[in-house]
């Protein structure tokens, strides 16, 4: 019997001395090792670097439009004229819905086509129209609202995230969110994009600094952001799921071993 008793003592010593090893946290490795960049990387940049700035407007996109000789307004109008075919006023600009069948209704010159066109493309088309009938020199700016990106996994604020500029890369979306946490892999980075049936995913290791010149970095529109969880993180998850698993054996031999020491006093 002391045998049974020595046994479930060194059992539960086992398991405490386990699982009080991988609690420890493992240091984030970011842009620690160097490197050149890969040849594919480099003819990679000739296609894969734009950004959003080659994105085609497609209809139900949201517009934001300002004429910057007003702040205000795409032209100069009272808030109730220049509400036409808006949804809404900011000092930023009116934002305009792009409807199904390509066009956008703007103030003055009515519907426009821009279904098709990058952004710089119906800028130029919408700056023209309003120079050749409306304004003097207008200087009209035009920004995409709706483009998105979404992270999740091991980042502080998973979410989506607006594309603002044209070339947005992952560390500043990475930076927007908050950051890494503990647990995140950061040799594991995934950014999945494309057609969701045939998604190309890119592999990205933040622990390179020659990752930093990468163009695949560059994020595009509904591009999904995914952080791993690096081993160390893996590895307690496990434990703490076997303890969970084993935690009624053990409170069963605990009973047992108290059971035998009320008796055997």
């Amino acid at each position: 019997m002391r045998y049974f008793k020595n046994l479930i003592i060194s059992i539960g010593v086992l398991f405490a001395f386990a699982f009080a090893s991988c609690s420890t946290q493992q240091p984030q490795l970011l842009f620690k090792e160097r490197g050149s960049i890969p040849d594919t990387l480099r003819l990679a940049a000739l296609s894969n670097g734009n950004g959003t700035s080659d994105y085609r407007i497609r209809s139900q996109d949201i517009l934001q439009i300002r004429n910057l000789q007003n702040i205000k307004y795409v032209v100069d109008e009272t808030p109730a004229a220049a509400n036409n075919g808006g949804s809404g006023v900011s000092t930023q600009g009116m934002t305009y819905q792009v409807e199904d069948d390509g066009t956008v209704a703007l103030p003055v010159i009515g519907r426009v086509h821009v279904a098709g066109m990058t952004r710089n493309e119906a800028t130029k088309q919408i700056e023209d129209l309003y120079r050749k009938d409306v304004l003097k020199d207008p200087i009209i700016e035009l920004k995409i609202i709706n483009l998105k990106v979404t992270v999740l996994g091991e980042i502080r604020a998973q979410g989506n995230y607006p594309l603002i500029k044209d070339k947005t890369n992952l560390i500043e979306m990475i930076g927007e969110a908050g950051g890494l946490t503990d647990k995140a892999n950061e040799k594991n980075i995934k950014i999945i994009r494309g057609d969701p049936k045939n998604p190309q995913i890119t592999e990205v290791d933040l622990s390179r600094t020659a990752t930093l010149a990468d163009p695949r970095l560059i994020l595009q529109n509904n591009d999904i952001i995914y952080i791993a969880q690096n081993k160390r993180a893996v590895k307690n998850e496990q434990l703490q799921n076997l303890n969970t698993t084993l935690q009624p054996a053990l409170i069963i031999l605990n009973t047992a071993l108290i059971i035998y020491t009320l008796i055997h006093r």
